[in-house]
């Protein structure tokens, strides 16, 4: 009888003639927990795919182990029936639906005739919430009710629900709050002392070495090693997966700031399902040339409202004065601030960010067509010329630039939506949280981006819920709490604390230029 309770020998996948991943093995023990880490697009989600049959038997070459014996699964239901259960970092909901019908898609209870028995699926979705410490939640009310945080639990719920022995989490902690963060990472530490087994997927490696008992780094579609979690510390498993050491995470680099180059002045927004509730509450700043100005504040404390008012897509009513270059500007659209100047990258590039379906080259010129058209007709040779010069100089993955951009890693993804927006030579740069679900080596990169493009005069407004990396970038620090400006600091001397202590409301803040 094996100790292992899973066993992946000599996995490989390709797509095309083009291998994804090759000759991979994974062991994981009941009750363990592996971390599975590797940069954007080395083959982590393509495993695990394979592992719970999106990819089915026979499409991949290799053996699957599972209590010892081979699994041929060729449904996701075959391997969800054995025990395998995997949340994707994608949410796999069902807007419309309750939250218990949600949990229970696919497995509902009936009673006899085939009609769903929903008292007794609310008490049970009720139960499986109180274990993830959410008594609170209204099992009948449509998921959409519910935040991202919130439904990334929900996912967890029908997962439990399926009877899990071994849970593969994919980026789970990407949409959470620290809070929900802290609820997920004692609820997998439960669930290890349980006998359940976890392969857990995550760039945030300080997760990873709170929870893993064992971690496995693969690279370029390749295992580089396997080792006890005992051995290693973060800063060794950033070196096996970038193949090489990096001394900072953050290569801030000097950079002159020049005049005024955007302001913000009085700016308000109301929710626009409820038009009494305030998102941004007249908020005022400057952006100068070259500076990279960060914005910091809890969830939900309206920093994606405020950018996507300054771009020209908030949904709501809203107010305020928009100046560029000292002369007010009218942003109805974001064909409007693309046109003066000023782009954005959004939060949400699944939703916002890309088109699934269109090729990685087509997605990044999208934001300039009128650019590479004559008479009317776009010039596919002039296209494609930039279309390579933007995959290379963001060296992004991918085996053909027709490849639909879905294809690619969430990583890559980003680069791509990232290059879309500085085809049109931007003055003013917005990116809303630009590394999320971003491998270490890859946020280095937009990193080193970020400081080329500030050296070159452009202006970048750079939202992010990593504290650190708000300290470790920006040159200077706005943060916001419940709609109000809470804090405008210079980045010399600046801590976390202070920071949260602002976004709390916790102190008069306040200082510099607002």
């Amino acid at each position: 009888m094996s100790d292992f309770l899973l066993e992946m020998r000599g996995i490989s996948k390709d797509f095309s003639g083009v291998k994804a991943i090759d000759n991979i093995s994974l062991s994981v023990r009941p009750g363990e927990c592996v971390g599975l880490c590797g940069e954007n697009g080395a083959g982590k989600s393509t495993l695990m795919k394979v592992l719970s049959a999106v990819y089915p038997y026979g499409t991949w070459s290799g053996t699957i182990l599972w209590d010892g014996q081979e699994l041929k699964a060729r449904t996701i239901r075959d391997t969800e029936d054995a025990g395998i259960v995997i949340i994707h970092q994608e949410l796999m909901m069902v807007p419309h639906l309750s939250v218990a019908e949600n949990i229970f898609l696919g497995r509902e209870i009936t009673r006899p005739g085939g009609l769903m028995d929903y008292p007794a699926m609310h008490a049970r979705a009720e139960a499986l919430l109180a274990e993830l410490k959410m008594p609170d939640v209204n099992v009948a009310l449509p998921v959409m009710t519910y935040g991202g945080g919130h439904q990334q639990l929900f996912e967890i719920a029908k997962a439990l629900n399926k009877n899990a022995r071994l849970l593969i989490l994919d980026e789970p902690s990407s949409a959470l709050t620290a809070t929900e963060t802290r609820t997920l990472l004692d609820l997998i530490l439960d669930l290890k002392r349980k006998g359940v087994a976890s392969v857990y997927i995550s760039h945030k490696l300080d997760e990873v070495a709170e929870i893993a008992d064992t971690v496995t780094v693969i690279r370029d579609g390749t295992h580089v090693a396997t080792r006890p979690m005992a051995e290693l510390d973060t800063r060794k498993i950033i070196t096996m997966m970038v193949g090489r050491e990096i001394s900072t995470l953050f290569p801030r680099e000097p950079h002159p700031i020049g005049d005024v180059v955007f302001e913000a002045r009085n700016i308000s927004c109301w929710d626009p399902d409820n038009p009494r509730r305030k998102l941004v509450d007249d908020v005022s700043f400057e952006l100068r040339r070259g500076e990279i100005l960060g914005v910091a504040g809890l969830v939900g404390a309206g920093r994606t409202e405020l950018a996507s008012k300054l771009f020209g897509c908030f949904k709501g009513p809203s107010e305020g004065e928009i100046r560029l270059d000292g002369r007010p500007v009218r942003i109805t659209s974001p064909r409007t601030a693309v046109k003066l100047g000023i782009c954005m990258v959004p939060e949400d590039r699944k939703r916002h960010g890309i088109v699934p379906l269109l090729g990685v080259g087509h997605n990044i010129t999208m934001s300039v067509l009128g650019q590479e058209s004559r008479y009317g007709f776009i010039d596919s040779s002039a296209e494609m010329v930039e279309i390579a010069a933007q995959i290379d100089r963001m060296r992004i993955k991918t085996a053909s630039p027709l490849l639909p951009i879905a294809n690619l890693s969430g990583g890559n993804q980003q680069k791509a939506v990232v290059s879309k927006m500085l085809l049109p030579s931007p003055k003013v740069l917005i990116l809303d949280e630009p590394t999320r679900g971003v491998d270490v080596g890859a946020k280095y990169e937009i990193y080193k981006l970020m400081f080329e493009l500030a050296r070159q005069g452009i202006a970048i407004l750079m939202i992010s819920s990593e504290l650190p990396e708000v300290l470790g970038i920006s040159d200077r620090v706005l943060v916001i709490g419940e709609g109000l400006l809470r804090g405008n600091f210079p980045n010399q001397a600046l801590s976390q604390e202070k920071i949260l202590a602002a976004a709390l409301g916790k102190q008069d803040a306040l200082s510099g230029d607002a």
